[in-house]
């Protein structure tokens, strides 16, 4: 019914009008965008029967924005470093060039924080992003130009990356769906920072979108070969799934208490469920899950199985240069001297104090490692957990630092292993998205996939911003 450059024209100018006030897209690639589009309705014109077209090329013609933590060809790829600041990516990574080759076309790359380790994204190079529902709320991070940019209708899917909720947080701040897929299927090369040692096993490349029926082929996309581990030809019967459900950690005196509008959102899902499917949502409450921050930390910091190092915070800060000392770097932030956020060189100084109590971080990383046993457990072949995607809703801006451990209730998943979907539950009292994590055990992501899209239809999914 409309052609591929009208629907390209469409979001460039959506970008255009919105994007002055979020701060999402960081560099765009119109031009080269639009002609991608012009050889698209080409391809389309004289191109043999339609069958044959969808199944070459799945995405044909749909529009993308990506992480400007990974590379796209031209494009810049700093992760809000400031002395990469003239670094232009030469190739795509590799989830990237699937998805071109799927047929997507890229409108550019979006905000991050820096270095990706952080839940505001702002940075020293491109500045802050901005919430659609409320400029004054943060968008989360680190895939946080990516959460603002869809929430606000400015492109169809997203590329994102998570390591303590970078893909989950964004989403259910800006009310979209971002999926965490178990680890190790979809490739995480082309990004910057990438993973070593211990954490190539926590790092998750990953979609996110508007609708959650684009989860699922865009992910095949992003798996490739793959996919087959995944599971997501099998057909999924949501009256046989065992759910169950946990309200909140337990108490971690790291993080805030559940504010009152999620824990009530997450009723009315329990509620949904057991009314509408007839099944018993099962309550549970995993002790250790109350130590998310602490097993998290400590995991990401141990060794790997050969004994190499998890590599340090600081040494990225300096990208190959300099050494950063970060008491240096907070003296000069005091006095407006400094090219790194606060957040980073704050997680430079505490790097060190995780590895002076030794005997404390081996007993963590056991609690983690029985953590996990425990949840595969629970959850088996047809299970799915209903728990919080974050304590609060979308905080105001540069207020992270004073709860600077509340993303353990993403990141507790990233070191077991475990595929989640974070699904949109309509906006609460001050017009801000609420959410849910949805959680199986490893490679039955078509299980939170599948309850994602139930979901939606019973909870209305994404909401146009502005539109309450």
């Amino acid at each position: 019914q409309v052609t591929c450059v009208e629907v390209v024209e469409a979001y460039v100018e959506r970008i255009k009008e919105v994007n002055p006030l979020i701060n999402a897209v960081v560099k765009d690639r119109f031009e080269e965008a639009l002609q991608e589009a012009r050889q698209v309705d080409k391809l389309l014109s004289e191109g043999p029967g339609d069958d044959c077209l969808e199944e070459k090329f799945p995405l044909l013609g749909v529009p993308v924005t990506v992480k400007e933590a990974f590379s796209l060809y031209g494009m810049p790829n700093t992760s809000g470093l400031v002395n990469r600041r003239n670094v232009i990516a030469t190739s795509d990574a590799i989830v990237v060039s699937r998805l071109k080759q799927a047929g997507a076309i890229p409108l550019g790359v979006t905000n991050c924080s820096e270095l990706c380790m952080w839940y505001e994204s702002s940075n020293r190079v491109y500045g802050r992003t901005n919430n659609p529902y409320d400029l004054q709320r943060i968008v989360g991070g680190s895939s946080g130009g990516e959460g603002s940019v869809l929430a606000a209708a400015c492109s169809v899917i997203g590329v994102g990356s998570d390591i303590g909720g970078s893909i989950r947080m964004p989403a259910f701040f800006n009310g979209i769906f971002g999926h965490k897929p178990t680890t190790g299927v979809v490739p995480n090369d082309g990004q910057f920072p990438n993973a070593h040692g211990v954490r190539t096993s926590y790092l998750c490349t990953g979609p996110m979108c508007r609708y959650a029926e684009d989860l699922e082929p865009v992910l095949r996309v992003m798996a490739g070969p793959g996919v087959s581990k995944l599971k997501l030809n099998e057909k999924v019967s949501l009256e046989k799934i065992k759910f169950h459900c946990m309200d909140h950690d337990g108490g971690s005196i790291f993080v805030s208490p559940v504010d009152k509008e999620i824990l009530q959102a997450q009723k009315k899902v329990v509620e949904h469920l057991e009314s509408d499917l007839g099944v018993r949502v099962q309550r549970v409450a995993i002790h250790k899950m109350k130590y998310s921050f602490q097993i998290w930390s400590a995991m990401m910091s141990s060794k790997d199985s050969e004994g190499q190092e998890a590599q340090r915070f600081t040494d990225l800060l300096g990208d190959h240069g300099k050494p950063v000392w970060p008491l240096w770097e907070l003296m000069k932030w005091l006095v407006g001297m400094s090219s790194h956020t606060l957040p980073a060189i704050a997680l430079g100084l505490t790097e060190k104090l995780v590895n002076l109590n030794l005997s404390g971080k081996a007993k963590l990383v056991s609690m983690g490692k029985s953590l996990q046993e425990e949840m595969e457990a629970l959850l088996g072949p047809d299970g799915v957990l209903l728990y919080p995607s974050h304590p609060t809703i979308a905080p105001k801006h540069h207020s992270p630092i004073c709860m600077p451990f509340n993303f353990a209730y993403t990141a507790i998943f990233n070191v077991l292993g475990l595929p989640v979907t974070q699904c949109p539950l309509g906006l609460g009292s001050e017009g801000l998205p609420l959410g849910i994590q949805l959680v199986a055990a490893a490679y039955n992501d078509h299980l939170t996939l599948a309850v994602a899209r139930y979901l939606e239809k019973a909870f209305g999914g994404w909401v146009l911003p502005g539109k309450v």
